[in-house]
């Protein structure tokens, strides 16, 4: 099982979008699929159609109240599973401050879940206090939504140092695998400078002792769409509310790409091509990593 935490401590790139439609596309691809909520804007539960009740069993419950997970877990499509969140979760951060272990109480929930997953994706809040470093303690890998101005790449280093520091004190096994581009427009000359000032920052990093000494940048660009910012509203994925929209194309074809990767990963060499059906249409040492050169 691939433990994957999409995360971006600044706003508006994509974060939510990028873990909600990767989960779906995932899951129309025969991936088995769970979709965990650590944002107490609960905006992935909405999302999905699922309204935050009051007394409701939510991630709140896992992280504060030792409940299992399986209590907590919504079955909405097939191979798509949620654990939902609730406002009440902006109030873990307070009631954990005291608690011993509190960084590792999400993988130790997740240790004594019997159910079997192919990807476990955790939608993480725009911070970097205990909720996120939970999910980074918990994870195999990180996604980075990452949207291509000059200020996102500013925000970027503050970042990868957390997850610099989380991998040497708590989590070895923690890597940055992958960067998404969100809100792509191929049209200006500073979407494409960014990019190519990210690709040159990771190259240099290959053989590093760092968390992101292996990451890449997706091949697949998810194009400005207004489609994206409707669905959330209806409670649906982009593959239910506009199939045929370049939105549900961008994010089907990130699925495929990251599903095959999976492929590489478990059989040792190159994947063959499958024929996927259309969408239904905190301190550290270490420097800043330098990231600034777009003018």
């Amino acid at each position: 099982m691939r433990k994957i935490a999409i995360l971006n401590q600044k706003g508006g790139v994509g974060k939510t979008t990028t873990a909600v439609n990767l989960s779906a596309g995932l899951a129309r691809q025969g991936a088995r699929v769970c979709l965990i909520d650590l944002d107490p804007q609960a905006h992935a539960t909405t999302h999905l159609g699922v309204e935050p009740q009051k007394g409701a069993a939510s991630i709140y419950d896992v992280l504060v109240r030792d409940c299992p997970i399986e209590t907590v877990k919504r079955s909405l499509q097939p191979n798509l599973t949620l654990v939902p969140s609730h406002i009440d979760l902006a109030a873990a951060e307070v009631e954990l401050t005291g608690v011993v272990g509190r960084e590792v109480i999400l993988r130790e929930a997740l240790a004594q879940d019997t159910q079997e997953y192919d990807y476990l994706i955790m939608d993480c809040a725009p911070s970097l206090g205990v909720l996120t470093v939970n999910a980074l303690v918990a994870a195999h890998e990180v996604f980075i939504p990452l949207q291509p101005h000059f200020f996102a790449l500013h925000g970027l280093s503050k970042l990868l140092e957390t997850t610099s520091l989380v991998a040497r004190r708590m989590n070895p096994s923690l890597q940055v695998s992958g960067v998404v581009i969100c809100l792509y427009d191929s049209a200006t000359k500073l979407a494409q400078e960014v990019v190519n000032d990210l690709a040159e920052f990771l190259n240099q990093s290959r053989g590093q002792n760092v968390p992101w000494k292996e990451a890449r940048i997706f091949e697949t660009r998810i194009r400005r769409n207004v489609k994206l910012a409707e669905c959330p509203s209806f409670g649906q994925s982009i593959f239910e509310y506009a199939p045929s929209s370049n939105g549900a194309l961008d994010y089907f074809a990130l699925a495929q790409e990251i599903h095959c990767q999976a492929n590489v990963i478990e059989i040792g060499g190159e994947p063959e091509k499958e024929n996927l059906p259309e969408p239904e249409l905190t301190n550290t040492d270490l420097p800043e990593p330098e990231l600034t050169k777009v003018a």
